[in-house]
């Protein structure tokens, strides 16, 4: 995988709402590569996986919960600087805090139910990526 990528995940909030075409758009109008794209539906015990890092937080049973309740749209996306550039395109996690034209603060329900996660930073997106997509499917 080339140095600039990031990993991303459409919450199911949105994506039982029709928001990942919206979403998508927005990402690919900020210059955003998508190189890889799956919908699938986590079962519990993938989602304590994907979230092990967050065991330890209050919010982790129900983030669990909202994670599995639903099918999400995970992707690898490529652009210069990448987690940079798409952290700021999503906004801060609470939409009450997002900036105007960030995904969040215009899909976001709240705190839990903000639409999109991203990884924090390239290790972040490598060993999240890595997670949902197997080397075939990563372009």
């Amino acid at each position: 995988m080339e140095a600039d990528f990031t990993f991303a995940v459409i919450k199911p909030n949105a994506v039982r709402t029709g928001k990942t075409g919206p979403v998508l758009a927005m990402i690919n109008e900020a210059g955003f590569e998508i190189s890889a794209l799956k919908m699938i539906c986590l079962t519990v015990p993938q989602a304590e996986a994907f979230y092990q890092f967050c065991q330890e937080e209050p919010f982790f049973e129900s983030l669990v919960e909202f994670m599995s309740s639903g099918p999400v749209v995970a992707m690898i996306l490529r652009r210069e600087n990448a987690n940079e550039e798409f952290c700021r395109l999503m906004g801060d996690p609470d939409p009450e805090f997002s900036e105007p034209g960030t995904i969040r603060k215009q899909y976001a329900v709240n705190l839990l139910m903000n639409a999109i996660h991203g990884s924090e930073s390239r290790e972040d997106a490598l060993r999240e990526s890595e997670f949902f997509f197997s080397e075939i499917e990563k372009f």
